[in-house]
């Protein structure tokens, strides 16, 4: 598939437009603008009020004013430094039009004395006279037309002005052709969108401060072109995963019910929906691909480990992957005691498995003596073949995107994948990462778990907290303390893991403090973690690498220190390493103040609340969908118009579209897929392209 003929003068390069000559091209660069495509795509982000007044009176000062007056006199500057000034007057009041730096012949031939001009530029009063220093425009009465009632204003780089790049934005508009329509009719006329190219157009040209807002009619087209291209490129992965037979896989219940008869409480309401979803879709002919979000302790490995059961009941396999070593012994510890109950052979494989005790636990997963394999992502790894794998279920933790989820999908396996997210993902970016996915959302927590008690600590108060977990210590409880640790180029004073373990073990005596962090060679890491967990050591120092995964019911104290430096999607997951056993559990922010705005917003958001998905949302509010979110490990695309912070609605709309679209028109082949198509090429998705090209 080549790129439609109709959109080669977009794509040529950007000096083949006019007033663009090599050196302004390289000067656009700094834009990310590369072809004059991409300036279509590059909108004012704010504008200027050009409209004709009649006096400089008519507006309070200062101001931007449009005038046009008469030119009296030029006063020359009295010594080097000093300014050229010009005498002139509007309709009511006299002023000065100030220039430095500039020939007085040439400023007699823009401003002839004696001659009427429209000048436009900021008017500042200085000692009671009003003076308009450089304006912006000079134009002849008979040329003033051409000025703007409202002036668009772009953003700059090094190398550019306003004039350059309003001139190309220009240049490149003249070369936008009429497209065939790709939006759905009744969709585009119940929103009262425009064309696109009318929308490109408008959205150039904005008549008032209203037109550069995200909900004009022209921006909001232009945004939702994005977002369907997006969708579209997202739901032909998924109908390319899905289009892959799968193998059904229908559960007895046995398992589960041994399982379940054996836990000290019922499943909730989520967890049994949950897994209602999964098993349909485990059942059908389709390959599955869902994603399982929850927040901290809404019980997503029960959910994942009975759909696991649902693939040995039906005779196959199941699979476990997690992103790091740590977590899958983490997950293999927590499923060793449910796959006991269950009567079922699980292993884990990772890569300290060496030579003949690797090759026994292969042969073991040919032969489907080993029914559930635990493991990181090398469970993917060419020596690793399973008798009959049912269930891929990936823990995901922001390590997964689209592209290794297509790759996995590549691979040939017919097996159903279940990702699973730790974090709750708003529903803007959940639609921007995962609109490839079906969705189970996990939104309430187990019965009994009482609700973490949040408290904010400045630092100045580190004795008391020392006295305080060594009096809980006393009681039996165990405790994290978690240091933000940086490498040693690091200039920022921030506390060291290390320097702290030192002083807890002099204050709390010598065995009762572990040491976890992300340089230990990993055998240490794994036995620090493992006399924790076995109650050996009372404290465990340690970085982030305990966000996720770590499961100690006696641990009821969290202490985060200089938690103001951490992302509070991160705080959020270390608060739910406590309070999973019966006992009331504390987490304590320690700050040092003072606090910037920005700190003190995301601690407060976390002591006020406990729920993962308004926390996810403050979080995107305050961050931005690149930061929280981490463009290159999502897979999150890069909008230049569409803003999924702002516009999660547009996003919802754009999948169900694309969706609709692709069940009706699979290949893209009626008159609005053959539209969807050129979109597709307009807006760089290579990768819808070549999934149609080989659907």
């Amino acid at each position: 598939m080549t790129r439609p003929p109709i959109l080669f003068p977009l794509f040529a390069g950007l000096d083949t437009l006019e007033g663009v000559g090599e050196k302004t091209a390289r000067a656009f660069e700094g834009l990310a603008v590369h072809r004059p495509r991409d300036l279509l795509f590059l909108l004012p982000h704010s504008g200027i009020d050009r409209a004709r007044r009649p006096s400089i009176r008519s507006v309070p000062l200062p101001a931007t004013v449009t005038v046009e007056v008469t030119v009296n006199v030029h006063i020359a500057p009295s010594a080097r430094g000093r300014p050229h000034r010009v005498m002139v007057r509007d309709a009511q009041a006299d002023f000065q039009i100030v220039f430095f730096h500039a020939r007085g012949d040439y400023l007699t031939t823009l401003l002839p004395p004696g001659e009427r001009r429209v000048v436009s530029g900021r008017v500042e009063l200085f000692d009671g006279i009003a003076q308009m220093t450089h304006p912006d425009h000079i134009l002849r009465p008979e040329d003033a037309g051409d000025l703007p009632g409202f002036e668009p204003v772009y953003p700059l780089a090094a190398g550019l002005t306003q004039k350059v790049l309003a001139k190309a934005a220009q240049a490149a508009i003249r070369r936008a052709p009429e497209l065939a329509e790709w939006i759905d009719g009744p969709l585009r006329t119940r929103e009262g969108w425009p064309g696109w190219r009318e929308a490109v157009v408008a959205a150039h040209a904005p008549q008032m401060p209203g037109d550069l807002t995200n909900t004009a009619p022209a921006r909001q087209r232009l945004a939702y072109d994005e977002l369907f291209a997006h969708q579209v490129t997202l739901a032909l992965a998924r109908s390319q995963q899905r289009r892959a037979k799968g193998i059904e896989s229908r559960g007895t219940g046995a398992l589960q019910a041994r399982v379940l008869a054996g836990l000290p409480y019922a499943p909730t309401q989520a967890q049994r929906r949950a897994l209602a979803e999964i098993a349909g879709d485990m059942a059908g002919p389709l390959r599955m691909n869902r994603l399982l979000q929850g927040d901290v302790g809404s019980g997503k490995t029960l959910v994942a480990f009975l759909a696991l059961l649902i693939a040995v009941e039906a005779g196959g396999q199941g699979a476990m992957m997690a992103p790091t070593e740590i977590l899958a012994r983490q997950h293999h510890e927590s499923l060793r005691p449910l796959a006991g109950s269950a009567g079922i052979a699980l292993e884990i494989l990772t890569g300290r498995d060496k030579g003949a005790e690797r090759e026994a636990k292969l042969a073991r997963l040919r032969e489907g003596r080993t029914q559930i394999l635990v493991g990181t992502h090398a469970l993917f790894q060419k020596d690793v073949a399973f008798r009959d794998l049912r269930l891929a279920v990936v823990d995901e933790q922001h390590r997964f995107g689209v592209a290794q989820r297509m790759e996995l999908g590549a691979k040939g396996l017919a097996a159903d994948v279940l990702v699973m997210t730790a974090t709750p993902i708003p529903r803007s970016l959940a639609l921007a990462s995962y609109g490839d996915m079906d969705v189970s959302v996990l939104d309430e927590k187990p019965p009994g778990r009482k609700p973490v008690v949040t408290a904010l600590v400045p630092a100045t108060r580190m004795d008391e907290i020392v006295a305080r977990l060594k009096a809980a210590i006393g009681a039996g409880q165990q405790a994290y303390w978690v240091c933000p640790l940086v490498d040693e180029s690091e200039v920022v004073d921030y506390a060291s893991a290390e320097a702290r373990f030192l002083h807890l073990r002099a204050a709390l005596g010598e065995g009762r403090v572990g040491l976890v962090h992300g340089q230990m060679p990993a055998p240490e890491k794994d036995a620090a973690m493992a006399r924790f967990v076995a109650g050996e050591t009372s404290v465990l120092v340690a970085t982030t690498v305990i966000e996720v995964g770590v499961n100690v019911p006696s641990a009821t104290i969290m202490v985060v220190e200089q938690a103001e430096i951490f992302g509070l999607a991160q705080l959020h997951q270390l608060r739910g390493r406590v309070g999973r056993g019966g006992l009331q559990s504390t987490c304590l922010l320690v700050y040092q103040p003072p606090l910037s705005e920005g700190g003190q917003r995301r601690l407060q958001t976390l002591r006020d609340t406990e729920d993962g998905f308004i926390i996810a949302e403050e979080d995107l509010a305050m961050r931005g969908a690149g930061d929280l979110i981490g463009t290159a490990q999502s897979g999150l695309p890069r909008f230049r118009i569409a803003d999924i912070e702002r516009q999660s609605a547009l996003m919802s709309m754009a999948q169900s579209d694309a969706r609709r679209l692709l069940a009706e028109d699979p290949q893209l082949t009626s008159p609005r897929g053959a539209a969807v198509r050129v979109l597709l090429w307009l807006l760089d998705q290579d990768r819808a392209i070549r999934l149609i090209s080989v659907g």
